[in-house]
């Protein structure tokens, strides 16, 4: 059972953002704790806003509470995934070549567990960088796409595509604006992210 099963019991209850405290153990990076555990509590740690869905109904009505909070409705977003768009039509979300988008939709390669990011490729980013993206960003990944590291998120892009293999692979780390700058942080674009995490194990 994992960790998502375990804290939000069955599918009669309702998803929720999961409580940091819920995570309050000590343990790290580099510990041995399953990978759902730690990416949880590093994603967390790095600023990430989490949502829980077991089906596709809760992770729309998920996504409509994101608009409702952000005052999103009727607004643009950037998205360059085909089958992302059919959420955004039925929300009035205007997608096509957007001038201002007020955020960014899209899925990812995989959850990197050890350190909490996401890693994108050209298939949900194109040739955008990170700090090319907009600030806000709503991201739409399945529990079978935690892996340990960045390695194993290597590795299964390599599985994934036999043709067409995907360029422009990167990470994002850091979800939440630095009081203080420091060496961490360096080089990086900190953006403001929501994931809506789909139960598929």
């Amino acid at each position: 059972m994992s960790i998502f099963k375990k804290i939000f019991g069955s599918s009669s209850e309702s998803s929720s953002e999961v409580n940091e405290n819920d995570f309050n153990s000590p343990h790290d990076s580099n510990s041995q704790f399953p990978v759902d555990e730690q990416f949880t509590h590093n994603f967390k740690k790095n600023g990430g806003k989490f949502l829980y869905c077991e089906n596709m109904v809760e992770l729309s009505e998920q996504f409509e509470n994101i608009l409702e909070e952000n005052d999103w409705f009727e607004s643009q977003a950037l998205c360059v995934e085909s089958k992302l768009f059919k959420l955004l039509e039925e929300n009035k979300i205007s997608y096509q070549n957007p001038t201002k988008p007020s955020f960014f939709l899209a899925s990812c390669e995989s959850l990197i567990a050890d350190e909490g990011s996401i890693m994108f490729s050209s298939n949900q980013i194109k040739q955008n960088k990170p700090n090319e993206l907009p600030d806000n960003i709503v991201l739409i990944a399945s529990t079978s796409q935690i892996v340990a590291n960045k390695s194993d998120g290597l590795r299964e892009i390599k599985k994934r595509y036999t043709t067409n293999y995907p360029t422009n692979i990167t990470t994002v780390n850091y979800f939440e604006k630095a009081i203080e700058e420091n060496f961490l942080h360096y080089g990086s674009s900190a953006k403001s992210l929501y994931l809506l995490l789909l139960e598929d194990l």
